[in-house]
């Protein structure tokens, strides 16, 4: 099991350059989950690709409901105390902490591109180059 942040998701659906390293990634490990703050967040940057007219609407649409039921019974609620302990001791914003927050609850990596939570955050967080590297 390994967390899996919003841009993560993204690459997932949405073909670019990083689509072939998270096809590798989920082979490795399909047993993805998110806070359930995800899903507004893959709205949003839905939202993005539609008015950019870089995906037509009924690409969203799908987009958005395969995700959807990918994610069924894979994202949760995370504890705001915990979240905000996270914000203390960083400066991360409380959106990425929830992701932070959620795989050291369940004592997994969380797998993200961020730069700055890799950085403020070396014992959760993993570049999918790092948990692909043998």
């Amino acid at each position: 099991m390994i967390v899996v942040d919003t841009n993560i998701i993204c690459y997932l659906y949405v073909p670019g350059h990083h689509k072939i390293l998270i096809e590798k990634l989920i082979l490795q490990d399909p047993d993805w989950v998110a806070p359930r703050l995800w899903i507004s967040e893959f709205r949003n940057a839905m939202s993005g690709y539609l008015r950019h007219n870089i995906i037509s609407f009924e690409e969203v649409a799908v987009i958005m409901s395969q995700a959807e039921s990918f994610f069924h019974g894979r994202d949760f609620e995370v504890d705001s105390l915990e979240v905000l302990t996270l914000v203390e001791r960083s400066t991360c914003s409380a959106y990425d902490c929830e992701f932070v927050a959620l795989a050291q609850d369940l004592h997994v990596p969380l797998l993200t591109f961020d730069k700055k939570i890799l950085r403020q955050f070396p014992n959760t967080a993993v570049s999918p180059h790092q948990f692909l590297a043998p």
